[in-house]
């Protein structure tokens, strides 16, 4: 991040907004944009939750001097660490879970941390993305894989991951050197394979959030010329969107079908390669949400908390 960063003062508040270490400025530098994003849309739902009469603030979700039971709910905002502290971020949950209500609820936010969720929505009758799973300290053979499921293209990625972190793009042309390089990944983490979308070069991933399981709005987030990664991360950019009725229908099947309900989420789709409708990922963790684009879906999220309270 750029410029200095002044942490959080921790003060009493009925909501907890989580956040980690690189986010906790209230301030950001006329240069980060970044963080600039981040505190529009937590300071919109937290205007939308003063509006509902209840206090918030934000916190580094590792900070150990917090008391956690002093908060009525936790909402899981810019923890966008997890991946990286994955042991330690789990045994953090179960404590925190002891003491406080948490947004969404634990028992989801462990199923959604793990891509083989999209398994699980497959058996619900949601149509996903193929995957096919690399389990963690097994053998590795991408050209194999690529034969074996007859995708001439695919993406891998850890099951276990945000960012893109760790995730190519692979043909049989660079399989082996890729190969190479995973193997000593999958001894530690499993990893999920998937066909190369190729509608995502044009049309990108269509982004629509759920609040208490009724579709709000909706963003198109396209990658950067000569890459596939959508995310601004990697150079991709965000666009103003309106969904069609089935993408609408899909996102809100999507999020019902959880158990339990979450009452926040994020479903990205995609134009398949057989030209059908797909999830690609559901977002159930910590979602951004681009509540900047569409002011009022902060009322819908502090109306999701409430009902949750």
């Amino acid at each position: 991040m750029n410029g200095e960063i002044f942490p959080v003062k921790p003060t009493n508040a009925d909501i907890a907004l989580l956040t980690e270490s690189r986010y906790c400025a209230e301030v950001a530098t006329p240069s980060d944009w970044y963080l600039a994003n981040i505190l529009t849309d937590d300071r919109l739902l937290q205007d939308a939750l003063r509006g509902r009469g209840l206090s918030s603030v934000r916190v580094d979700w590792a900070d150990s001097s917090l008391d956690w039971a002093s908060y009525k709910c936790v909402v899981f905002r810019t923890t966008w660490d997890y991946f990286d502290r994955f042991n330690e971020f789990s045994n953090w949950l179960k404590l925190v879970n002891k003491k406080t209500k948490l947004c969404n609820p634990e028992s989801i936010i462990h199923w959604n941390m793990d891509k083989h969720y999209l398994s699980n929505l497959f058996e619900k009758g949601i149509p996903v993305v193929e995957s096919s799973f690399v389990e963690k300290a097994t053998r590795l053979d991408l050209r194999e894989l690529i034969k074996s499921t007859d995708w001439n293209k695919g993406v891998i990625k850890p099951c276990v991951s945000g960012a893109a972190r760790h995730t190519y793009r692979v043909d049989i042309s660079n399989a082996q050197a890729l190969n190479l390089v995973l193997e000593k990944l999958i001894e530690k983490e499993s990893f999920v394979f998937q066909p190369f979308q190729e509608s995502v070069l044009e049309k990108g991933e269509d982004t629509l959030m759920v609040f208490n399981g009724k579709y709000s709005h909706a963003i198109r987030k396209l990658p950067k010329p000569g890459d596939f990664r959508v995310q601004d991360d990697h150079g991709g950019t965000v666009h103003y969107y309106q969904p069609t009725f089935a993408q609408i229908e899909l996102a809100e099947r999507a999020i019902a079908v959880c158990d339990p309900k979450p009452a926040y989420g994020r479903v990205d789709l995609v134009t398949d390669n057989c030209g059908k409708l797909a999830v690609m990922e559901l977002e159930l963790i910590e979602p951004e949400l681009w509540l900047r684009m569409h002011p009022p879906s902060a009322q819908y999220f502090a109306e999701a908390i409430v009902k949750l309270l």
